[in-house]
Parts: C-alpha cells; sequence; structure tokens
C-alpha cells in the first residue's frame, strides 16, 4: 500500500474507530466526541506493502498525533487499532505504528536525510507535513536510537537529542507548528 488508491473507501472509515480508540489512551485526556481530524501525512514504505499514516486530532484545545500502518496481515506483536475492508487492497489490519518497525524505519530515515513527509490532504482536512532534522552526526539505526513520540503535540525544544521531528498543520485556517518526536542515542556511536 506504497500509493493512494484515488477514490478508494475504508470501511469502517477512520472517523467511525479511530476517535473511541485515542480517547481510550491513557496519553489522551479528551472524551471520543470532542476528538475531530486536523490534518494527517504519509511515509513510504520502500516495499510498497504497508501504509504509513500519521493523523492528527484535536479536541479544541489539544492535538494528538496518532501514526498508522496498515497491513494485509496482523502484525506479530503489534497493538491492533482496527481491521477494516479497503475497497481496492482487501481487508487490512490496522496497528498503532509505534509498534511497527516500517514506521520505526520511516522516522529514522526522515531525520537521517533531514527530509520531508510525503504531503498530503484529504477532503476537508488541510494538509500537513511532518519533518526530521539530525541534531548530531550519529547512526540513526533500531539500536542505537529511541524514538520519543510526542502523543500530545508540544512546541518545547528537544533539548539533549540526536534529532527531532516536527510538523505543520492547519487548524481553522492558522498554519500551526509542533514537536512531533524526539530521537535519543541509546546505543554506541559506531
Amino acid at each position: 500500500m506504497g500509493k493512494i488508491h484515488a477514490g478508494a473507501t475504508l470501511t469502517p472509515h477512520f472517523r467511525e474507530f479511530l476517535p473511541a480508540w485515542v480517547a481510550a489512551q491513557p496519553w489522551c485526556a479528551a472524551p471520543p466526541e470532542a476528538l475531530r481530524p486536523t490534518g494527517f501525512f504519509r511515509f513510504e514504505d520502500p516495499a510498497g506493502e504497508v501504509g504509513v499514516e500519521t493523523h492528527l486530532l484535536h479536541d479544541g484545545q489539544d492535538v494528538y498525533q496518532v501514526p498508522l500502518t496498515y497491513r494485509p496481515a496482523p502484525l506479530a506483536g503489534g497493538v491492533l487499532v482496527a481491521r477494516a475492508e479497503h475497497s481496492v487492497l482487501g481487508t487490512r489490519w490496522i496497528h498503532d505504528a509505534v509498534t511497527d518497525p516500517v514506521w520505526i524505519a520511516a522516522v529514522l530515515d526522515l531525520v537521517a536525510r533531514n527530509g520531508v513527509s510525503d504531503f498530503a490532504s484529504r477532503g476537508p482536512i488541510g494538509p500537513a507535513e511532518a519533518r526530521g532534522r539530525a541534531l548530531r552526526p550519529v547512526p540513526f539505526t533500531p539500536e542505537t536510537i529511541t524514538i520519543d513520540l510526542d502523543r500530545r503535540i508540544v512546541r518545547d525544544e528537544p533539548g539533549d537529542a540526536a534529532g527531532v521531528v516536527t510538523g505543520w498543520w492547519h487548524h481553522d485556517g492558522v498554519l500551526v507548528t509542533g514537536r512531533l518526536a524526539v530521537l535519543r542515542q541509546t546505543g554506541p556511536n559506531t
């Protein structure tokens, strides 16, 4: 699912399952009926097998970041968010992306190359984008870096970090920015 299939549908739709799942998480302080989409961005899976998107939801005060991966089969050890039918690809298992090695590799690559996510917008949801920035010359591998995801997006500086992911999106027609993740070195600098 490396590409977007124009006109395809997902059943159930995100608005049907995502707010309830987000509201049930310990990092969310909002009830499901308060959560509204405000943007999303994508990463490409080099193998073209896994869809990788991050949804941004707001409750009128806070913005929550929900990275998801879409797979043709369940991910062993993954946290399942929902199972849905894609009108082109068939059944998709939708996982919390922080448990998916494809998402981890995409974020590490984004920061290592000072890259930008794929630009995306959908219907009334405005465009959003993530941007990686390496702050130190270290190897960005799962063995040497830990990704501290900001589930509730903040404006703070990253402090002592190897890299940072920042983003922008629109809320009520206003451009908003925030920190999405901090990458910290945990292993040897090899």
